[in-house]
Order: structure tokens, then C-alpha cells, then sequence
């Protein structure tokens, strides 16, 4: 059977597609490379290049290669661009999504693996976020993510498949072994912008808002070593197979880094004393956003080995790295 991963060219997907490969699970990728990038993956996995909106399509990749679990991570993630447009973000995360469960439905997919978001969550009223917190989005792209969600566990009931749904916190870093990592370069990911600034492609980098309610007024976010997050996917891919129920997971650490402390991380970590130049908020941003994830850890047993603010920036610097001497190699 075959695990066909959507947006699998992009920056967690292709995470998901080398750990899968690690293991020689037959594997499939759709991806209509708008932030995706064929470098990204192993040279022998089979790519599809088209849109997860396209069922027909999506229904005859799933019958062509026997396909028997989705792990879809396909759409658009930047909270300021879901407020200005709106109605692009819920046409290529709810619209889209809906048509991807219905070719799985239609081709008797099992197993469904979706990537969420703590912004289902909105401005919490707590420190730490469990499951269980109340849901409600401040920003469209949360609200498509959430809406994406309910179609799941709807569909789930009314048909023969179980689903994972991951609530990814802060998700940062670079695979270990340098095969993969951030590789759009209009990417917004705080660790991502601040080392192309450590690295001379940005005059300057931006802090979005210094009076939130934290201990130095920026806001506070759980980070997540893609490589970890991507062993969650795995995990949860093993415990559906075994015949797990349906379940909603946040993946994060517990633990929340300012973005003045990411900041500082990246300039300890480069060696270099880059220019943070500090603004207002930005639309749809609140103050904390920190897992509680024992779920997955019980569930899953999930074990983290990721987990140090430096290591992360370590992997994304090295990967910005590799990056810049690559375009400047092509240049």
C-alpha cells in the first residue's frame, strides 16, 4: 500500500517524504510547486505535479499507485495573508481539502493524516493549551484550518476511515542530515528571516509588536524541530494502521521562547550581531501560543530529541547556509 503525501515538495512535506523513504514505504507526492521545490526530495520518489483541488486527478493517483493513507499538508500557512485575502485561504484550505476527502472517500483511503494548527485556538485565555481549550480562530487561516477539522471528524463517522489531526505549534529548523529544509525565500518563519539577515540577504529583520502581556513585551511561541514534528506524523501513521481511532494532537514542546530570544539565539548561534528593527503587531498574531502535548506523548510515545532552542536555529542556520551558496553557485 501507498501513502500518497500532498505538498510534499515543500517544507514539512518533505520532511515527511524523507522519513518515509528512511523507512522504503511506497510513497507518492502531489504538489503544484508553488512553494515547492523538486531538490527538496529523494531523486527516485515519484512526483505528481497538479492540485489537491483536482479530484480527478487525486482519484486516479490514489487508484494508480494503490494509495491506502493520505498525509496532507498542502496550503497556505501566512497568518497576515489569510487576513488580507480570506477568501483564498478557505478556497485552498477548506475548498481544497474537501475535495481531497472526497477522492479518499471515493477510493477507500483508511488512513488520513491532516496538518493543523495551534491558530485553531485564536487568543487563548491560558498559558499553556491543551485539546480541549476552546477553538476559536482570530484569523482566517485558522478558521480554514478549523473548518478543515470538522469536515474530518464528519467524514470519519459517516464513512470507513480514521484520521490524526496535528495542531503544529512553531514549527522551525532543518533536517539534520542537510537533505531538506525552508527553501521558499518569501518564507515568513521568524528563525528563517532572522538568519538570511545573519547572512547578508536581508538589511534588517522585523519585530512584530514589543507591548504584548510577556515578560519583554514580544510574543512568545512554542518552537518545534521540523524532524520531531515529522516523527509525530510517522507515529501517528503507525498507531491509525494498527487501528487507532480518530484523535486531534498539538505537537509542541511546552515550553515558549520571545521572539527577542529567538533573536538572540540566531546572533549566538551565527556570530553575527544582525539589525532586529522593532514595529507594530501584526493582524491575527496573540501574545502565547505554548503546547501542552502530553496526547501525542501517551498516544504516540512521542519522545522528542530536538529539543533545544539552539539546535533548531543551529539546523535552519546551517540549512540558510547551504541556501545562499547554492543561489550564489547558480548565480
Amino acid at each position: 500500500m501507498t501513502v500518497l503525501v500532498t505538498g510534499g515538495a515543500g517544507y514539512i512535506g518533505s520532511h515527511m517524504v524523507h522519513a518515509l523513504a528512511d523507512r522504503s514505504e511506497p510513497l507518492v507526492v502531489v504538489d503544484n510547486m508553488t512553494t515547492g521545490y523538486r531538490p527538496n526530495l529523494p531523486d527516485d520518489v515519484r512526483l505528481v505535479i497538479g492540485d489537491i483541488g483536482d479530484q480527478i486527478l487525486i482519484e486516479r493517483v490514489m487508484r494508480d499507485h494503490d494509495v491506502n493513507a493520505v498525509v496532507h499538508f498542502a496550503g497556505s500557512i501566512v497568518v497576515p495573508d489569510s487576513v488580507a485575502d480570506p477568501l483564498g485561504y478557505y478556497a485552498n484550505n477548506t475548498v481544497k481539502s474537501r475535495s481531497l476527502m472526497a477522492a479518499a472517500v471515493n477510493c477507500g483511503v483508511k488512513h488520513f493524516i491532516f496538518s493543523s494548527t495551534a491558530a485553531v485556538y485564536g487568543m487563548p485565555d491560558q498559558a499553556m493549551i491543551a485539546e480541549e481549550a476552546a477553538t476559536v480562530p482570530i484569523s482566517p487561516y485558522g478558521s480554514s484550518k478549523l473548518m478543515t477539522e470538522m469536515m474530518l471528524a464528519d467524514s470519519a463517522h459517516a464513512h470507513d476511515f480514521a484520521y490524526t489531526a496535528l495542531r503544529y505549534f512553531n514549527v522551525a529548523g532543518a533536517d539534520p542530515d542537510g537533505r531538506t529544509g525552508q527553501s521558499s525565500p518569501r518564507a515568513t518563519h521568524l528563525i528563517k528571516v532572522a538568519s538570511q539577515a545573519a547572512l547578508g540577504q536581508r538589511s534588517h529583520m522585523e519585530i512584530y509588536g514589543t507591548d504584548y502581556d510577556t515578560d519583554d513585551g514580544t510574543g512568545v511561541r512554542d518552537y518545534i524541530h521540523v524532524s520531531d514534528l515529522i516523527a509525530a506524523h510517522v507515529l501517528a501513521l503507525d498507531r491509525l494502521r494498527a487501528g487507532g481511532d480518530s484523535q486531534v494532537m498539538n505537537c509542541g514542546y511546552g515550553r515558549g521562547y520571545s521572539v527577542r530570544q529567538v533573536v538572540d539565539a540566531v546572533r549566538r548561534v551565527s556570530g553575527v550581531d544582525f539589525e532586529a528593527r522593532e514595529t507594530g503587531r501584526r493582524a491575527g498574531d496573540p501574545a502565547t501560543l505554548v503546547a501542552i502535548a502530553d496526547r501525542a506523548r501517551a498516544e504516540l510515545g512521542w519522545v522528542p530529541a530536538y529539543d533545544d532552542l539552539d539546535v533548531i536555529v543551529g539546523h535552519a542556520y546551517a540549512w540558510e547556509t547551504r541556501m545562499a551558496g547554492r543561489n550564489t553557485a547558480g548565480a
